[in-house]
């Protein structure tokens, strides 16, 4: 286990530690000289980091995606921590263990597994349970249920964060059905298979990204293709029941804008819609208030999916229960005008609000 974590890292500290590089940009000085910018990480987060001298010497010795040592300085510029590199080498792969820089979901994957078999194996539609026990049962599918994303950056996006994100659907599945009296075996039966084309879309062996696979069809595609092979193996397969699962896997993202070819027709479709995209939207927030960078302030950063700033509530109450004084509000010029919303496309997320701008993915 490598030490310490970025996580760790004290304000106007030396910090030494091996890193994963998730950009590089090679950029100019006034007098002409060249410097890093990086983004660097390991599993606990993500920091900024510049270096400015004896850049010539290391610039093309790495690559993104690489492991690299660094040795530098942490400060603070624009509210947020900051790296100064001082000196730096790449690592070897066999340097490494890639555990300590990928982020994983908090539950052991083998047991959240064992949980998400229990809800199927509970299942009372014996079609529905034969469709979803055919595509858990495919080795190749389970070990990559078990170990990709749900997204690339915005929701559940670490290791098991597609299984974490299922699971806690089947849970709120079972609670809704029970309180609108719909049917449960179906809402499953579209936890389970909504978002299983990501295990294919996305790619995850190092930093996360999109496959070629995934930026030509996209993972509901990709996903009725996986349900059609499993279907060639049920003949018994009532039609008019594979219509409805189909159509909850296209129908997920809820509107056309946001990349669903039709939108929810039926109680089960819409309902799934909204517990697929509170279930996403929750953990975003969460994870944006864990992992948030700004230093002062009650509030993190803005989050363009979110469409907003996330308050760090128990920053905000403690600071009161301390007695704090509270900062100043932020001001907001009047008679500004607003910027435009960037132009969100559906390819990061499972709803509408959490698709990521077209140049954050290309």
């Amino acid at each position: 286990m490598k030490s310490p974590y970025i996580k760790e890292a004290e304000i106007n500290r030396n910090f030494t530690t091996s890193l994963l590089v998730r950009s590089k940009e090679i950029r100019e000085k006034k007098t002409g000289e060249p410097y890093l910018s990086l983004s660097l990480s390991d599993r606990s987060g993500e920091i900024e980091a510049k270096m400015w001298d004896n850049v010539a010497e290391v610039m093309d010795t790495f690559e993104r995606d690489d492991f690299v040592k660094v040795k530098g300085l942490i400060q603070i510029y624009h509210n947020r921590p900051q790296l100064t590199i001082h000196k730096m080498r790449r690592l070897e792969d066999s340097e490494v263990d890639f555990a300590d820089y990928f982020p994983a979901a908090a539950r052991d994957p083998e047991e959240m597994w064992r949980e998400l078999r229990g809800f199927i194996s509970a299942m009372s539609d014996a079609h529905l349970r034969a469709l979803v026990e055919a595509a858990l049962d495919d080795p190749e599918i389970a070990a990559r249920f078990r170990k990709a994303p749900a997204a690339k950056q915005i929701h559940h996006a670490c290791l098991g964060g597609l299984l974490e994100h299922v699971l806690s659907l089947c849970q709120l599945c079972r609670f809704a059905a029970q309180h609108y009296q719909v049917d449960l075996d179906l809402l499953l039966a579209g936890a389970v298979l909504h978002d299983i084309g990501k295990i294919y879309e996305l790619s995850y062996d190092r930093s996360f990204g999109y496959t070629a696979e995934g930026q030509l069809l996209g993972h509901m595609v990709i996903g009725l293709r996986i349900v059609a092979d499993k279907l060639a193996g049920l003949p018994d397969f009532p039609p008019r029941l594979r219509t409805l699962v189909e159509h909850l896997i296209v129908s997920h993202h809820g509107r056309y804008e946001f990349g669903s070819p039709k939108l929810p027709q039926f109680p089960e479709a819409l309902l799934f819609h909204y517990l697929d995209d509170m279930d996403s939207k929750m953990e975003c927030m969460r994870s944006l208030v864990e992992h948030d960078r700004q230093v002062e302030g009650y509030f993190t950063g803005f989050n363009a999916s979110l469409e907003r700033m996330v308050l760090k509530k128990a920053k905000f109450m403690s600071a009161e229960s301390n007695g704090q004084p509270s900062p100043p509000p932020v001001q907001v010029p009047e008679n500004t005008p607003a910027s435009p919303a960037p132009k969100l496309l559906p390819k990061d997320a499972s709803h509408p609000l959490f698709a990521a701008p077209a140049s954050e993915d290309s």
